[in-house]
């Protein structure tokens, strides 16, 4: 083992170069090494480029074994394979060789990132394993605990926090991410690490979430942690909104949420439903506000017919038009005039809000996304082009960072859906204005194809389903195939991370995270016993209580006067 020149490291070589790969991105080396050298793990040879002498890091995509002891000294369980060797000769003390193939990812310019110099590895050339430190410097666009930056977690290969990994959170935020993960791989969990690192006090985000399932609660443990607190007086603000708390005005919605809103319409109804919604934003004009009776107006206006004498009568379709809409005014989340949902009041640098949607039906969750989402969409835009005052509600004067749990509900590949048209607009329009979204899901193949490759960051972890590891191949070109293979493979809280927030894709271990997560799956067994504990106690107690003495009646004359 050499020292790399000027430092205490030691250079590790781990094998020599045979040749080229498959392809022309490719080489394989040969080696000994059983231990360092594993799929997945970081390795450089040395090329001149330009005068300069660089490293062009790779990393191994497979290996097989070439040559190893006679498989006659294997058959004999009694007698151990070393032993067996030495007498027939064999001396070696590694006799397995294997050959590795190597994928070139190229050498590191801090400002271009990686390049890949396409000169391959003479023969013979030495194949080293890259160290830590230049793992450091080289796979993190930010450093840990900068500004900016967002400490995930390390990479897995290596000691636990020997290599962290940093995301850079200008281009995840900006560029848009994913979480892509099977039941119980750790999405949520990740989704709260992420969170937590945008609240630091080195970031200080403004970040909204859509919590179908009522799991982000527990990010309230933020609020008086000691590692969210900062000398300037810095703390994060966790407002949790319960189901009972929302409230959308009806007036922010639009036609086709109405529609989503009412039961089976027929094709009349929805004619006559869309002609009173032109007849009401006619009447308003500017007037961007208004209550369910006036829509009912406008029903009761566009139904209106003239016979052949020119009388002007209502028509029979109004009525039962009127009943539907009604339905809306009962529902305890549309009102008339309270918007508890406004972008004043979701957002604020240093504060994440939790828009809890666990009781409210999917329907009715549904339109408040979309409703939400079109009004902070118009709010970046509207702000960022200086047309409306800092007094009006929509007023969003820096950028923010949704996430949306659960995110196949809510852009489905194949069904229709009143956000995947927002969602869209927001993932292709939202870099130039500030707004930026996670979409976190379970069942990428459910996910919305086109709204998938908008997603320039992504976290994958353990996927078993072969269509939606088959979804992958095409919407996450970034991590690459041989990454892609691990998905099976890898347990929980283990994380593939490829796109714009990495410099190259990497395997990583998740860290611990500050608050206390939320999502964990309920222990059945252990709840079992305890209510069927608790019972036998009961029971035992009506056992032993004494038994009351029965009370003589009292008579008078004969009869008794109980």
């Amino acid at each position: 083992m050499n020292l790399e020149p000027g430092t205490a490291n030691p250079i590790s070589v781990v094998g020599t170069v045979k040749g080229p790969g498959e392809n022309g991105n490719q080489y394989v080396f040969i080696t000994s090494d059983n231990r360092h050298v594993r799929i997945g793990e970081y390795v450089y040879y040395e090329v001149y480029e330009a005068g300069l002498l660089r490293k062009i890091l790779g990393k191994i995509s497979d290996r097989r074994l070439i040559d190893h002891l006679p498989d006659r000294i294997f058959a004999d369980t009694e007698i151990s394979p070393e032993a067996i060797a030495a007498l027939v000769g064999f001396t070696y003390e590694h006799p397995e060789i294997y050959e590795v193939a190597v994928d070139v990812i190229g050498y590191f310019d801090p400002s271009l990132g990686f390049m890949n110099p396409r000169k391959s590895p003479d023969p013979g050339a030495k194949v080293v394993l890259a160290s830590d430190e230049m793992l450091r410097e080289i796979l993190n666009r930010r450093q840990p605990q900068s500004v900016g930056s967002a400490h995930i977690g390390s990479l897995l290969l290596r000691e636990v926090g020997s290599v962290p990994i940093a995301l850079d959170v200008k281009e995840l935020v900006s560029t848009h991410m994913a979480i892509l993960a099977g039941t119980g791989s750790g999405k949520s969990y990740t989704a709260g690490v992420l969170v937590e690192e945008l609240l630091l006090p080195h970031n200080r985000a403004a970040v909204l979430i859509f919590d179908p399932h009522g799991e982000y609660g527990t990010l309230t443990d933020m609020r008086g942690h000691p590692a969210f607190k900062s000398a300037d007086g810095y703390a994060p603000k966790v407002k949790v909104m319960t189901p009972e708390e929302v409230r959308i005005r009806v007036s922010s919605l639009d036609y086709y949420d109405i529609l989503a809103l009412l039961p089976e319409m027929s094709d009349r109804q929805q004619a006559m439903l869309s002609k009173a919604f032109r007849i009401l934003l006619r009447h308003r004009k500017g007037d961007y506000r208004w209550g369910i009776q006036d829509l009912i107006a406008a029903v009761r206006e566009a139904d209106v017919q003239v016979d052949d004498d020119g009388n002007e009568k209502t028509g029979s379709s109004a009525p039962a038009l009127e009943w539907k809409l009604e339905k809306i005014e009962r529902s305890d989340y549309f009102h008339n005039v309270e918007h508890t949902v406004s972008p004043k009041e979701l957002f604020e640098p240093g504060q994440v809000t939790v828009l809890q949607m666990n009781e409210i039906s999917q329907e009715e969750q549904q339109v408040i996304c979309a409703a939400v989402l079109r009004q902070v969409n118009h709010a970046r835009m509207s702000t960022q082009k200086e047309l409306i005052s800092p007094q009006d509600e929509n007023y969003l004067p820096y950028p923010v960072f949704i996430l949306v749990e659960e995110a196949h509900r809510f852009a489905p590949a194949h069904e229709p859906s009143r956000c995947k048209s927002v969602i869209r607009t927001i993932l292709s329009e939202g870099r130039k204005f500030g707004l930026g979204m996670g979409l976190i899901t379970q069942r990428p193949g459910k996910l919305d194809a086109d709204v998938l490759s908008q997603c320039m960051s992504q976290f994958l972890m353990r996927i078993v389903n072969p269509v939606d590891q088959e979804s992958l191949k095409y919407g996450v070109e970034a991590a690459g195939r041989d990454l892609l293979k691990e998905l099976p493979a890898l347990t929980k809280g283990q994380i593939i991370i490829s796109g714009a927030c990495v410099n190259t894709p990497v395997l990583c271990k998740v860290r611990q995270r500050l608050t206390k997560h939320g999502g964990e799956t309920l222990n059945a067994p252990e709840l079992w016993q305890k209510h069927f504990e608790g019972h036998r106690l009961q029971e035992r107690k009506i056992e032993l209580a004494p038994v009351a003495a029965p009370r003589r009646s009292q008579t008078v004359r004969g009869r008794s006067i109980d």
